[in-house]
């Protein structure tokens, strides 16, 4: 509590970050919240909430109005180091182009997007 009083101007995360540093012991961010709440210098938590929509503000109302691309990289036991590129439609969760391959080169996303037209006759 005397560090906590020596140094008002930090918050409890960087409270422990700089009783971890400079003293011979090590306490959990929520330890010294929890420490610093019973004896009530703090009376508000250190986040501010930020609401969310119900809604999306644009959304996607027809097939092909929107695509979205991920790339998940992934390990296969036995077998190494993969990427599955994908393009999916947005309106109706559809994908639309694949690829399985060994890395996330130019030339591999390129394909998978190429790909991507010819597979909704565009």
């Amino acid at each position: 509590m005397a560090v906590a009083l020596e140094r008002p101007d930090l918050t409890p995360r960087e409270l422990t970050w700089h009783i971890t540093d400079t003293h011979d012991y090590f306490v959990s961010e929520s330890g010294v919240y929890r420490i610093l709440k019973g004896h009530e210098p703090i009376t508000r938590p250190q986040f501010m909430v930020i609401s969310t929509s119900e809604t999306f503000q644009n959304p996607t109302r027809t097939i092909n109005g929107l695509w979205q691309t991920d790339f998940i990289y992934f390990r296969v036991l036995g077998w190494g180091w993969y990427v599955l590129s994908t393009v999916l439609d947005d309106y109706s969760r559809y994908i639309i182009s694949w690829r399985f391959t060994t890395t996330m080169a130019a030339s591999d996303v390129n394909e998978t997007l190429e790909d991507a037209p010819s597979g909704t006759g565009l």
